[in-house]
């Protein structure tokens, strides 16, 4: 199951790349405070726990750091190898923090190794531990703020982690190739950003929104261009 999903996975690489390259002029438009007010008090939050990311970072003990980095890495890797149905073996994180190692049955496919280097694993698990806890639970305005603080928190670790993760001594990304890589991950990262300001506005439902409106937005900004062209 794993190798024939593997090989759909494979078709979809370059494809993938090029409509991520195209979206990133939607993507862009769509921090606009057309479409996200950032002046209500969520967003306000959410600031606050951003800003509180980055200065905590500049207070943690850097091998405490990056050994949560590598960590968060490899979970990554193996969250993607178990979606598309890979046993995973074993994870690894090497003693002097120099990196980390993930085995798992079959060959995997590319999505298992980039999806570090755009998908917010903590900010995705924050986002289904706060569904639940809704769920179950009555939320008051102010722990509702909360709430939206440490999505700006996990938020910020995104970021953070992704900027400090690609650089030349990365051996994951020659494995996708470095031209994949300049045309997916821009992209990627803006739709993984722009999801998590969704969620703040409106959950789950407001991720379907804001994928509703970036093809809108790539629809309209295409028909632009070809009018232009021809």
């Amino acid at each position: 199951m794993s190798n024939i999903l593997d090989k759909i996975i494979e078709l979809f690489k370059w494809p993938m790349a090029i409509i991520s390259l195209l979206s990133i002029p939607a993507l862009l438009e769509t921090f606009s405070p057309l479409y996200f007010n950032f002046k209500t008090w969520k967003y306000v939050a959410m600031g606050g726990g951003f800003f509180i990311f980055f200065i905590s970072r500049t207070m943690a003990d850097s091998s405490i750091k990056t050994s949560m980095q590598i960590t968060a890495h490899e979970l990554t890797h193996a969250f993607f190898a178990l979606i598309t149905f890979h046993k995973v073996k074993h994870i690894k994180v090497a003693e002097d923090n120099s990196g980390g190692q993930i085995a798992f049955e079959g060959e995997g496919n590319w999505l298992i190794t980039i999806a570090p280097y755009f998908f917010p694993l903590l900010a995705f698990g924050y986002a289904i531990a706060t569904t639940v806890y809704q769920s179950f639970f009555e939320v008051s305005n102010s722990i509702s703020l909360i709430i939206n603080g440490f999505l700006g928190y996990f938020m910020g670790y995104h970021i953070d982690t992704v900027v400090s993760q690609i650089h030349e001594k990365q051996t994951d990304l020659p494995k996708v190739s470095y031209k994949f890589c300049f045309m997916f991950l821009p992209g990627a990262n803006l739709w993984a950003i722009g999801s998590i300001l969704a969620f703040n506005s409106l959950g789950w439902k407001g991720i379907g929104v804001y994928y509703n409106l970036v093809c809108k937005l790539n629809a309209a900004n295409w028909n632009y261009l070809t009018k232009l062209l021809f």
